[in-house]
C-alpha cells in the first residue's frame, strides 16, 4: 500500500522569487555563453534549450522541497535529493540555532528544525525559520515544528 504524504504547511511566496531569479541567472548565462562563443543558429538553440531544461528541473524541485508527512514516516525532499525516514528511526525532533562564525564575529542566521536519528546521526530538515517558507510567517514555522513533534510523539505509542 502506498503512502499518501502532505507537506503541513503551503510553500511561502519566495520560492517563486527564487526561481525567477534562477530564471535571469541562466538567461544571463545563456546571453554570455552566446557572446563568448559567438553562437549561431543551431548553437543558440541548444544552449537555449539546455539551459531551459535545466531550469524546468530545477523549478521542479524547488516547488517540491520540504517536509511531507505521512502516517509511517517523514519525507524530507531537498534540492538534490530526497530521503524517508520512519517515525521509528528518529529518536528527536529538535530546534537547532545556527550561527556562522567570521573571523571573532558571530551571525545569526535563525533556527532550523534537526531530526536526531537513533543511530546517533543527525539529518537537516529544510525546515530553516528565516527561509523562503517561513521568513514573514514564524507562527507557521512553529505550528510546522509542533506538527512533527506530535506525529512522532503519537507514532511512539
Amino acid at each position: 500500500m502506498d503512502e499518501i504524504w502532505t507537506r503541513p504547511y503551503s510553500p511561502g511566496p519566495g520560492r517563486w522569487l527564487v526561481i525567477v531569479w534562477e530564471a535571469v541567472a541562466l538567461a544571463f548565462l545563456a546571453w554570455a555563453t552566446i557572446q563568448q562563443f559567438d553562437l549561431r543558429g543551431h548553437g543558440i538553440t541548444l544552449v537555449g534549450c539546455a539551459l531551459a531544461a535545466a531550469w524546468v528541473v530545477g523549478a521542479h524541485r524547488i516547488l517540491q522541497m520540504g517536509a511531507y508527512v505521512g502516517r509511517r514516516g517523514l519525507r524530507i525532499h531537498g534540492l538534490v535529493r530526497s530521503r524517508t525516514l520512519s517515525w521509528h528511526d528518529i529518536a528527536r525532533i529538535r530546534l537547532h540555532r545556527v550561527t556562522h562564525k567570521v573571523g571573532s564575529f558571530e551571525i545569526e542566521s535563525g533556527m532550523t528544525v534537526l531530526l536526531d536519528r537513533h543511530d546517533g546521526s543527525t539529518v537537516n530538515t529544510e525546515l530553516w525559520a528565516k527561509g523562503v517558507d517561513f521568513h514573514a510567517r514564524p507562527s507557521v514555522f512553529r505550528a510546522v515544528y509542533q506538527e512533527l513533534r506530535s506525529r512522532h510523539l503519537a507514532a511512539a505509542k
